[in-house]
């Protein structure tokens, strides 16, 4: 239901340490490290200048999680309230952090937060496969966002 918060159900304990928080309760200093992350992976590592901050982070619905190595966000993704469904994006990892299941990590609790609501994504297009093993399922055509491929992805609610 829109504006409903999500909640992670009774006795599931969080993967891979991720912290989970809505804008309101992250410290100045953790938000702008989590836009930093973001723009090392998409603007310059993807090279897609693209204006990051949409507005939709303030959403108070919206859960930012993360993973932090020696104090300092290493991995990242973000929880949307669409009414109907939730939806995962900016999915990042540093590059010296990929390969330890991190992003995993991060979908896995993003799913547990969910429940039963239908979650959707758009995923790069090589990393299809690596979504479906969460569930996800391609629901519609490919297109091209700022140069790179992606699929449009959901998992049913159950």
């Amino acid at each position: 239901m829109a504006g409903e918060l999500p909640v992670r159900p009774a006795g599931l304990a969080p993967a891979h340490d991720v912290r989970v928080a809505a804008f309101a309760e992250l410290s100045a200093e953790t938000a702008y490290r989590l836009w930093a992350l973001r723009a090392e992976v998409f603007v310059v590592e993807q090279d897609c200048p693209y204006l990051d901050l949409d507005g939709r982070d303030l959403e108070p619905a919206t859960r930012h999680l993360w993973v932090e190595r020696e104090g300092l966000p290493v991995a990242t993704l973000r929880l949307l309230d669409d009414g109907d469904r939730l939806r995962i994006g900016r999915v990042a990892t540093r590059t010296d952090a990929r390969g330890d299941g991190l992003a995993a990590g991060l979908v896995t609790e993003a799913l547990a937060l969910a429940g039963e609501r239908e979650v959707v994504l758009d995923a790069q297009s090589h990393l299809v496969d690596w979504y479906e093993r969460f569930g996800f399922v391609p629901n519609g055509r490919g297109f091209v966002e700022d140069g790179i491929p992606h699929t449009p992805m959901s998992r049913p609610g159950t």
